[in-house]
């Protein structure tokens, strides 16, 4: 089913967003991104004479009714976007919840309250005893498992039609992600940031332009693993930045300082290097670093061969020769995947790595290359830089996005699907 082809007029559609966004210390959106990437489903429901329920998760609240994870904090800023307002249920399973659904009207919205309240979202029990036995833990699962089909079905009850619009929570089997799916045989769709993503990334990982590269960055080898080996399949070359580049120097031989580095991961990095030589796939380094005598801004700072820094000091960026050398290799190519940033990208004194890469794959984009930015800190590198609409495509996804380009089967994809 096709949300541009479904008839809703008349109906109420349940639509899961992902509404997971930052907030200050006065419960302010910080980044509406993810918001502004749910408008055009919900619109085109309105549109076509529905009326939408939404619901969301917010954080990762310990108990129930964290009121700092709140979805209320976030009504105003989604009424401001999409130019309607949104009546707030305050719960998920209330008399008022339901009341509110039977009467919602086409053209009108409402918001559940955060999902995670409840732990049969999850299907994770909560507020067990530290000292709990395996045989209460197994009882406390088997209790929630068993709540959980009551909490999917009374959520259910609220629609007529699904609508699966969060691709970042698309990884996780959750009741309104993957279970809720099954009360809607055919009345079940993806919204448009889903079927985005999933055309976006399939594009990329099944029929890419060539030359192919991937930047891969972010701090650890361990957690890269599987999508270096899955892409070792695809790309034409690999650019390693951030943290990941100190493991690889120093299973070389190199000297990395103080800078992050998992001896462990010795082994396999260098089988990564091994296999993209047996594959013909380019591997690029930095081959100098923007190094700090402490992780701060304060810090002083030189510029060392990547290889070879100082005891006392660590990597936080990498360095000009290192910039030059990406942006020539990144201007060559026509299909550019960026996935995590290459410095510490947080501290604007170890931003200038990730910024310079941000503006090549902008300028490349802008010469006709296909580039794809996904992740958690890719994304927010991007926004962070405003060259968000100069890049063809940022992935609302991080985990999700990940899974799905290693191969994974999605839960959330799984269950419109099927």
């Amino acid at each position: 089913m096709k949300i541009d082809s479904y008839d809703f007029n008349g109906k109420r559609a349940i639509i899961r967003v992902d509404f997971n966004v930052p907030l200050n210390d006065k419960f302010e959106v910080t980044d509406d991104t993810r918001i502004r990437a749910a408008i055009p489903t919900i619109k085109k429901v309105l549109e076509k004479g529905g009326s939408v329920i939404l619901m969301s998760h917010l954080g990762r609240p310990k108990k129930n009714n964290d009121m700092k994870f709140s979805l209320e904090h976030i009504v105003s800023a989604v009424e401001q976007r999409l130019g309607v307002k949104v009546k707030f249920a305050g719960d998920c399973m209330g008399e008022k919840a339901a009341e509110m659904a039977k009467e919602l009207k086409p053209g009108e919205v409402m918001m559940l309250e955060n999902l995670r309240f409840y732990a049969e979202e999850e299907g994770k029990p909560r507020g067990l005893a530290e000292d709990a036995t395996d045989e209460q833990k197994a009882e406390a699962k088997k209790a929630v498992k068993a709540s959980q089909k009551d909490f999917v079905k009374k959520l259910a009850s609220y629609a007529d039609v699904y609508i699966n619009d969060a691709f970042g929570t698309a990884h996780r089997a959750h009741a309104s992600t993957a279970l809720i799916a099954d009360y809607f045989p055919n009345d079940k769709m993806f919204g448009y940031v889903m079927e985005g993503e999933l055309k976006a990334i399939d594009g990329v990982m099944e029929n890419p332009q060539r030359p192919f590269v991937a930047i891969i960055g972010g701090s650890k080898v361990s957690t890269k693993i599987t999508i270096l080996e899955k892409l070792m399949e695809k790309v034409d070359s690999l650019i390693i930045g951030g943290g990941m580049t100190y493991t690889f120097m120093a299973a070389q031989g190199g000297k990395v300082g103080n800078s992050i580095c998992e001896p462990d991961m010795f082994p396999t990095a260098l089988e990564i290097l091994k296999k993209a030589e047996a594959k013909g796939v380019k591997m690029i380094f930095a081959e100098d670093a923007l190094c700090a005598d402490a992780f701060s801004e304060e810090a002083n700072t030189k510029t060392c061969p990547s290889n070879d820094i100082p005891d006392g000091w660590e990597g936080l960026d990498i360095g000009e020769k290192a910039k030059k050398s990406f942006r020539d290799h990144i201007l060559g190519c026509k299909t550019i995947l960026w996935n995590g940033p290459v410095g510490v990208f947080e501290m604007n004194k170890f931003a200038t790595g990730s910024k310079a890469v941000a503006e090549v794959i902008a300028e490349a984009t802008a010469q006709g290359a296909y580039s794809l930015i996904g992740g958690g800190d890719s994304v927010a590198c991007i926004n962070k830089f405003g060259l968000a609409d100069k890049v063809s495509y940022v992935s609302t996804g991080g985990g999700a996005l990940l899974e799905y380009m290693e191969g994974k089967e999605l839960p959330g994809v799984a269950a419109i699907r099927k």
